[in-house]
């Protein structure tokens, strides 16, 4: 059977707009339920400055509890070295790094140039290659596909910054429609172009259903050989530097499309409906997302999930 493979990036991602502060054990209580559910990987948090985005000031808490989840890999992001040393010394099984398609959201997002973000995931590689122990480091091209800031973004400068990041020590690398500005036929373009660059390295499509194009994205990927995805339960989430960008596509929608297709994902949708549930405990003034949980599971659909 085919399968493919889901990082749930709520907790992460998912929070960066979220108003209020989710309670740490809430935090907790979610994550756990999510791996319960089946979900083998979730990126837990930001390893940033609490000044910038106050929902990860209890990281450190929140890396801990979830290493204690037995066979669970944790994952966090973190936009700088500092972060970077933050995540090694925390535990964290898996580091990704944005590096920005265009110069503008880079500039925004992280203060560096794209080059300069580039040396930054060198020295990432060489600071994980010293830690001792097997991590993961991960390179997110963010806007791939269109930016808010800058507009188009010419294939040409996703190629080169992927090329650059294989170069720099990158062992993943994956392709953002940050914005949901993609359609399928873009998706299909740029990941084979991508792929045809630096091969395998590039796994992970990370798409937002901003304009609802999401799941047709995730189709197209799949076309493109692409079986790993980045998805939000209640479809949270968004950039904070990218005016408009909203909306991860729904981990639910995700599982349940897959399940209606015979492709496995390895998660148990009602238990991951039970996961969304103590999701919304902790984000009781924000609107979730996602088409299943609002209409339901059709029971002509049950086997699929026994």
């Amino acid at each position: 059977m085919t399968s493919v493979f889901i990082s749930e990036v709520g907790p992460r991602d998912g929070l960066q707009l979220v108003k209020d502060f989710m309670p740490t054990e809430i935090k907790l209580a979610w994550i756990a339920a999510a791996a319960a559910a089946g979900l083998r990987e979730i990126e837990v948090c930001s390893l940033v400055s609490p000044r910038v985005l106050p929902q990860f000031a209890d990281a450190e808490a929140v890396i801990d509890g979830a290493l204690r989840i037995p066979g669970l890999e944790v994952a966090v992001l973190t936009p700088n070295l500092r972060g970077v040393e933050r995540a090694l010394a925390s535990g964290a099984h898996k580091i990704t790094l944005p590096v920005s398609a265009s110069e503008g959201h880079s500039l925004a997002n992280v203060r560096k140039t794209r080059a300069e973000q580039v040396v930054e995931v060198r020295r990432a590689a060489e600071l994980c290659a010293a830690a001792g122990r097997k991590v993961m480091l991960c390179a997110g091209i963010s806007v791939a596909f269109g930016c808010t800031i800058d507009g188009q973004v010419p294939e040409a400068d996703v190629l080169w910054l992927a090329h650059a990041l294989a170069a720099a020590g990158a062992q993943d690398i994956s392709l953002a429609d940050s914005v949901g500005y993609a359609g399928p036929a873009q998706i299909r373009s740029l990941f084979r172009a991508a792929r045809a660059e630096v091969g395998p390295l590039v796994t992970t499509a990370h798409l937002h259903d901003t304009r609802g194009l999401g799941l047709a994205n995730v189709l197209a990927a799949m076309e493109a050989d692409i079986w790993s995805f980045d998805s939000s339960l209640g479809g949270l989430g968004g950039c904070p530097y990218s005016p408009g960008a909203t909306g991860n596509i729904a981990t639910e929608d995700l599982v349940f499309m897959c399940a209606s297709m015979g492709i496995d994902t390895g998660v148990d949708l009602d238990r991951l409906l039970a996961a969304r549930e103590i999701m919304r405990s902790g984000v009781p003034n924000e609107t979730l997302h996602g088409k299943l949980a609002q209409a339901g599971v059709p029971p002509i659909y049950q086997e699929a999930f026994a």
